[in-house]
Parts: structure tokens; sequence; C-alpha cells
């Protein structure tokens, strides 16, 4: 049952009767549409019209473009839908998530290794304005999941680190900067990621902690974020056998992501949590959903086990229909198809969307973008950078550069994203700005085989590795990836005790597994050009190394740390 006047709605009956009278009045084409939020690919004028005309969707997302372009796509949208659409964004590490030219302000990791909870605020505060300026009012963020596993490639620098207290303070302060810019987080990834070390976008992963222990950690975590008010929480393609097992009173028999346990999301998030918000499926296409059972089962499923709302489509035309079917045959019950689409209504009832059509301010306008990187986020940001860097250990003395005795630089970006031209050229011009003599390392081949420790010597003062392995979704590992001719050849890091050798992560902060022999190690977290001016300002002795890890970047290992 839904509470309106309760946590994390508080509706007037004013707001309340909208509910109830807008569901009345909507046909059953209406409120299955109301179900979805498709990612939205296309800006044209008649194609936008026609999706909602057609599946009348509740909500949608765009992934990052120009602001501009944004901005008038998503008024489009909401000038044509009769009941106001939830416009959603990846918010998780700045506005650039929504706006090409918003604030890249940093990872979560980087904001927990600052030590300062008013830097998370910030980040709530860059991420949901700028968003907000585009026409965003839902925040697919804070990431609240435990990074335990330093195998996992997928949470690692999106979470705030592995402490319990710390992601609790840093996500609740997000929250509360989101809700002063009128923008709905969605807390994820329930039950929670961090543990396996497998990804849930290529299989269903599993958060294998027993009751108790994911009661004292992540269900601790959910609890302060239904109290501090978060209105969403994103169930994620993560199964939990222990309490599929506790409440089922039997072993486990089968592996099924929290999108469609009613366990997980009906008695354990709702009853035992007391979450009284919307639930959304995360991405529908990935493969821990996929796979859990047939599509034509599965997309009524996720809404009847406990769903409100269905995110991504492999098909949405397919899916609309499957939706309905399952309707029709008696998959997706009356009551809960009333639930989901009332509590999607209350959702957009607390974030004032009906009052806001109403007054023409759905959408700002132009006007609004220029807080895109304004001064103030823009000095915030690199205050971020600055407490964030962390020196992870610098056994050989090394730091701080300098030119005269290391004038010959070879570098080595590490990594095959498309930031990495960026991250190389931004590297490249600083060093030499510095009056370092900078060979960028190009892939060898044969010739390798007739170079000599004492030319490669005679070559170069310095060696330095900068690892790019961003986090991203669909890598089945965020590990360190070698052009080697069976072992000969400079990239490597054979040289360390030849000549001194340091490396700079600006991505996975548990890159020592593969380099343990590197004396000299820094975490930058993330790639932005922040991180890169602070990480130059460090090693070149002109600002102190502030951060600290998060995270154990040692990796519990005894030789990472000599």
């Amino acid at each position: 049952m839904i509470k309106f006047n309760e946590n994390p709605f508080y509706l007037s009956e004013e707001q309340i009767k909208w509910i109830n009278d807008t569901y009345s009045s909507m046909t059953l084409e209406e409120k299955i549409g109301q179900l979805f939020c498709p990612i939205v690919f296309t800006k044209d004028e008649k194609e936008l019209q026609e999706l909602i005309n057609k599946k009348h969707i509740g909500g949608m997302l765009y992934r990052e473009g120009p602001g501009e372009e944004i901005r008038k796509a998503h008024k489009i949208l909401q000038d044509t839908s009769q009941i106001p659409l939830l416009t959603a964004s990846n918010l998780e590490y700045g506005g650039n998530g929504s706006a090409v030219e918003g604030t890249y302000f940093g990872r979560e990791m980087l904001v927990s290794a600052t030590g300062d909870v008013k830097k998370a605020y910030q980040l709530g505060k860059v991420s949901c304005s700028e968003g907000a300026a585009v026409g965003v009012n839902w925040a697919f963020a804070p990431v609240v999941d435990i990074d335990r596993n330093y195998h996992n490639p997928i949470t690692n620098v999106r979470t705030f680190g592995d402490d319990v207290d710390t992601i609790i303070e840093m996500s609740k302060a997000y929250i509360e900067a989101a809700h002063e810019e009128g923008v709905a987080t969605s807390v994820k990834h329930f039950p929670g990621d961090g543990i396996d070390e497998r990804d849930q976008h290529l299989l269903t992963s599993v958060n294998s902690l027993s009751c108790e222990e994911w009661d004292n950690t992540y269900g601790k975590i959910y609890k302060e974020m239904i109290k501090a008010g978060t209105l969403t929480v994103m169930a994620a393609q993560i199964a939990m056998p222990a309490y599929e097992e506790y409440f089922d009173g039997e072993e486990c028999k089968r592996i099924l992501p929290a999108t469609l346990s009613k366990n997980l999301l009906i008695k354990l998030l709702r009853e035992r949590l007391g979450f009284n918000g919307l639930i959304t499926t995360d991405a529908t296409p990935m493969v821990g959903f996929c796979s859990a059972m047939d599509r034509e089962t599965a997309v009524p499923m996720s809404i009847e086990c406990g769903c409100d709302m269905f995110l991504f489509n492999r098909n949405m035309d397919e899916d609309f229909v499957l939706m309905k079917k399952g309707y029709e045959n008696g998959i997706l019950s009356d009551e809960r198809l009333e639930e989901a689409v009332k509590r999607i209504l209350a959702t957009k009832a607390a974030l004032r969307l009906p009052e806001k059509k109403k007054e023409g301010k759905l959408v700002p306008t132009e006007e609004a973008l220029k807080i895109l990187n304004c001064e103030t986020y823009d000095t915030w940001a690199k205050e971020c950078a600055d407490k964030g860097v962390t020196l992870v250990k610098d056994t050989q003395n090394l730091l701080p550069l300098d030119p005269l005795k290391q004038r010959r630089v070879l570098l080595e970006v590490m990594g095959d994203f498309d930031s990495n031209e960026r991250v190389t050229n931004s590297f490249v011009k600083k060093l030499e700005e510095e009056g370092f003599d900078v060979t960028v390392y190009k892939n060898e081949g044969f010739e390798v085989m007739h170079d000599s420790v004492g030319s490669f010597k005679f070559r170069y003062d310095l060696v330095m590795y900068v690892g790019n392995i961003e986090t991203a979704s669909n890598k089945t590992v965020s590990r360190l990836n070698w052009h080697t001719m069976f072992g000969l050849g400079n990239n490597m890091p054979w040289m360390v005790h030849e000549l001194p050798v340091m490396f700079i992560s600006v991505g996975n902060p548990y890159h020592l597994l593969d380099v343990p022999m590197i004396k000299t190690f820094i975490n930058g977290y993330c790639n932005s050009e922040y991180v890169i001016n602070a990480v130059v300002e460090k090693i070149m002795g002109r600002s102190e190394f502030k951060g600290k890890s998060p995270i154990d970047p040692f990796c519990g290992k005894i030789d990472t740390r000599l």
C-alpha cells in the first residue's frame, strides 16, 4: 500500500487527488506506457511526438550530448506529453553526464579520497543543477555500492569506497543537494554490487553475503538512504541467495536478479526496510536480466515482482506488446499495475512536475545553460582534484621530479578508450611545459630483439606509465594489458632497477596488483583535466598530496607495498 503523505513523497491532498484523477482517466495503453523509461536517441521533433502519442512513456533518458540539443529535445517531449515525464540522466560524476559542456567534477572515489563530505554535496549540486539546466529531473545516482572486491570491473571508482559510514555520509550529502535542485535521486544498485568480481551487464552477478553481513553493510546503507528521502531505488541484475533462502525457508535453487525477485523487492526492500518510493529496474537489455527467463515472461514479471518502472528496451515496440500481453494473460495483476503507475505519478507529484507543467517551467530556457561549467563549479572541481589525488607510495623517494635529472621521459598511456588521445596529449603538453623531453611509447615489433639495456638507459631518464583504464560496462576485467614480444620490448616495467619508473592511475585504483615492482604510484581516480593538472602540480612538488585512499590500493598483497 502506497503512503502518499509519508516519506519520501509527503504529498498534499491536492496532489493525491491529481494522482487518483489522472489514473482514473487513463486508458490501459496509457497505464502500460507509464511503466516505460526508454533510452531515446532521436532529437527529431516528429519522432519524439510520435513516441509520446503512441507509447505514452512515463520517463526517458538521453545519453550525454550538447546541452542546447538535449534541452530542446526535452522541451519537445514535455510539451507533447499530457502527463509530465521523468527525464533521467546518469549524473554520477558531474553535469557532463547530461550536457557534454557540463562540469566533470570527479568520480565518487575521488570525492571520497578528499575526506570532505562537503565535496560530496558539491558533487550533487554540480551534477543536478547542470542536469536540471537541460531539463533533467531524475538522477540515476548516487552509487551506494561497496567496493569490497578489487577484481570487480564495474563498481571501482564509481563508488565512495569500501567504508560503510563514509558511503552513507557522502551519499546523503549528494541526496541533499539533489533535493535542493528539484531532482529525484535513484540510489543503486540494489541489493548491492562490489562483492562479486563479475559484471551484471554480462550475467546475473551475485551478492554472496549472509543476511547478517548484508544487514550490517548494504542494509545499513539502504536504511539510511531511505531515511534521507531518496525518491527512487534502482534494482539491479544482481541475485542475493541468502535472503532468497531466508524468505523461502529452503535452499536457493534458482539465481534470480533483484529485478525479478519478490523476495528482494517486496519482502526485503518494501517490507523489511520500509521503502515507500519508486523502484526502477536497471537496464533490461543487460544479460543479467535477459538470461534469467524468457523476455515474454520477464517484461511483465519485473513489474509484478515489485519494480514500478521498466528501464530501457531491447525493442520498445516489442516490449510494449509483451507488457500489455502479460497483463491480459494475468502475469501482471491489476493490483500491481495500479500500484506501479500510481507510484510513478506520486514521484512526479513529489517533484511538483504537474505544477511546473502548468507554469511552463518543466524545461528551463536557454538562459539556464550559463550554469554549465561556471566559475564556481570550476573552482570546486579544482579543489576536489587537489584534495583527492593520492600518493599511494614512493618507496624510491623519486618525488618531486626534476627536469634537470629526469629530462628524457618515456610516456606510456595504458588503455584502449576513446579518451586515450586526450589524456596522452594533456600529459605531453604539461610535461613539456615543465621542461621535460617526452617520447610517447608506440607499439614495437621485432626490432626490440636488437635493443639492449644499455641503449635503453642511454635514451631515457624516466619511464612514466599512465593507467587510463576507465570503469565501463561490458568489460570482464579492468586490468593492464601489455603489448610485448614474449617479455621483450619496453612496454612492460622490466626496467625498474635500471632507471626510475612511476605509475599514475587516472582510472582503476588497483593497478598495483599488476605492477607491484613499481615503487612510485599515484591514484587520481578519474581522467578529468582537473585531476591531470593536480597530478602534475604534485609530482613537481608545488602542491602536497592530500588524498587518503578510500580502498586498499595494495589489494591485500605484501609485494605491492614495497
